[in-house]
């Protein structure tokens, strides 16, 4: 008996021990092994290569690789801080930036690497030098004419052409873009196209594994220089099915995943166990372009008729207040600094909504009486084109206004509205600051097809008479001088004139801004708050990012 006994016990134990391993929830498992997926509405990426990376997916991936010399604060966004850089310090003149390294700092393991190396100056310079090589990188015009030196190993300088505001340089050395540091020696060692699909950075996630059309893998670089991350692992899937990200996070195989800006799909995602959602800015700046160049909408009484047609609260409201907000400045939305808002525009007298009898008036003044009649080029994409759009054709038709929608695919709109193929253009993008923005959207030399540096210019502003006054109208000048001006709030006074200017003379019509979401679980901590992320366009996964016991 004792001998049964003795052969029974062990079986006893070890039957204990699947019970007690059986009862540990997938929750509890989730929590113990931190791996995170996140999945992105895309079919594959594109590049992981931080100075050519553009898509959201591409973004979110490289982010968590890679380090700027300083970043934005993790959920806010506002202000920059040391990230690579421990200080920097700006000649009086604001034209020579020093920037002293933090030693220690060593970039992910690869081939022939087991350890990685310490990152010094000599990386930063070439990583700089290759963000202003337009044949490698998508971010050279930021960096054109700047010289870039090493003063020892661990400090930089860059010396600028002219002069330029902290607000507006910081960009273009934060955690974005043309601003992330890459490896000197793996570049090399490798080549460009190497790098593209081996990302090797400084970040708190290091590249592990990439299967085409499917997954990314990154793990923890648990020699961070601001501390191990909680997190063991990332995985970024693509997954173009909304469906299949919907039931991901529904058994909980998913724990975030890319939204669509739709509010009834939104509401119905929070119905999910445990989900939560909230909408985080910036967002995308939607915008109505009217080209000025030709008729109907050389004149400006007839682009007055179509503004006052629209309604943008009426707008917001069909695209989901919960995701769409109101604008009225013709860059940024506001906390960006220089945007305007709805009460400064209605102080400058520049906001022309929501009447229709003054459209009607306006166009019958115009020799329009009997109403107006033109086909508007849209791209097929739902929520950044097509939906709004539909919005605005319904209430522009009230005024008499009858604008026929051609929708074509997303490539051939870009094609298209860059040949003047469309009297009216309505874009949606997003820009780092108010500059790039009137830069690119109103200088004369970003009219396209016929400017000097042709870009986004759909309105032609800067080579028309807008006010029909007899003289070229435009704002260059205010744009070149707030570009260089040092006083901050001297620069926003510039960018604010000549946003009132724009829109004295009706060259665009401010419509929405449109909000990120992604639905994620509760127990997901990103280890911050969230209300902006611009350099991602998804939420930040950082070192502090973890997934909660519950």
């Amino acid at each position: 008996m004792l001998k049964r006994l003795i052969l029974f016990l062990p079986a006893l134990f070890v039957a204990m021990g699947l019970a007690c391993v059986s009862d540990i929830t997938a929750s509890e498992k989730l929590a113990q092994e931190q791996i995170l997926n996140i999945a992105f509405d895309a079919g594959d990426l594109q590049t992981l290569d931080p100075h050519r990376a553009a898509s959201t997916q591409d973004r979110s991936t490289v982010d968590p690789i890679f380090n700027g010399l300083v970043r934005y604060t993790p959920g806010n966004q506002v202000q920059a801080e040391p990230d690579l850089a421990e200080s920097w310090q700006a000649s009086a003149d604001n034209k020579v930036w020093t920037f002293q390294l933090r030693k220690g700092v060593f970039f992910h393991p690869f081939p022939d690497h087991p350890k990685g190396y310490e990152l010094t100056s000599e990386d930063v310079i070439y990583s700089f030098q290759r963000a202003a090589d337009p044949e490698v990188s998508s971010y050279a015009g930021e960096y054109s004419g700047i010289i870039f030196e090493a003063d020892g190993p661990y400090k930089v300088r860059i010396t600028l052409e002219q002069p330029m505001s902290e607000i507006l340089f910081l960009a273009k050395v934060a955690n974005y873009a043309g601003g992330f540091i890459v490896p000197k020696k793996v570049i090399e060692a490798n080549g460009n196209d190497w790098f593209k699909l081996n990302p090797v950075g400084t970040g708190p996630f290091a590249f592990k594994s990439y299967q085409p059309r499917q997954k990314v893998v990154l793990g923890a670089n648990d020699n961070y220089f601001r501390g191990k991350p909680y997190l063991r692992e990332v995985v970024i899937r693509y997954m173009t099915s909304v469906s299949s990200r919907e039931l991901g996070l529904q058994s909980g195989e998913l724990q975030i995943i890319e939204g669509l800006k739709e509010d009834k799909w939104l509401e119905k995602v929070a119905t999910f166990p445990d989900v939560v959602i909230k909408p985080f800015g910036p967002c995308e700046t939607q915008m109505l372009f009217f080209n000025m160049g030709t008729a109907p909408f050389n004149d400006i009484r007839v682009r007055k008729a179509f503004s006052y047609a629209v309604n943008r609260e009426e707008v917001a409201a069909f695209m989901g207040k919960g995701l769409a907000v109101p604008i009225y400045s013709p860059t940024l939305a506001p906390p960006a600094p220089g945007a305007m808002t709805k009460a400064e525009a209605e102080k400058a007298g520049i906001v022309y909504e929501n009447n229709i009898a003054e459209a009607k008036n306006l166009l019958a003044d115009a020799g329009f009486a009997k109403g107006l009649k033109f086909e508007a080029i849209v791209s097929e994409m739902e929520s950044s084109y097509r939906k709004p759009m539909i919005a605005i054709q319904a209430q522009a038709r009230k005024a008499g206004i009858d604008m026929q929608l051609k929708v074509v695919d997303h490539s051939a709109f870009h094609g298209l509205i860059r040949q003047d193929a469309s009297p009216i253009v309505y874009y949606a993008s997003w820009r780092p600051d108010v500059n790039v923005y009137l830069t690119r959207f109103f200088h004369s030399d970003s009219v396209i097809g016929k400017g000097k540096k042709p870009d986004t210019n759909f309105s032609h502003y800067g080579l028309v008479d807008a006010n029909g006054d007899g003289k070229v109208d435009n704002v260059d000048e205010l744009i070149e001088q707030a570009r260089w001006e040092l006083d901050a709030q001297k620069q926003i006074g510039m960018w604010k004139d000549a946003q009132i200017k724009i829109l004295q003379d009706v060259a665009a019509v401010p419509i929405i801004r449109l909000m990120y979401a992604f639905p994620m679980k509760s127990y997901v901590d990103l280890g911050y708050d969230l209300e902006f992320s611009w350099q991602t366009y998804s939420p930040q996964i950082n070192e502090k990012t973890r997934i909660l016991a519950h």
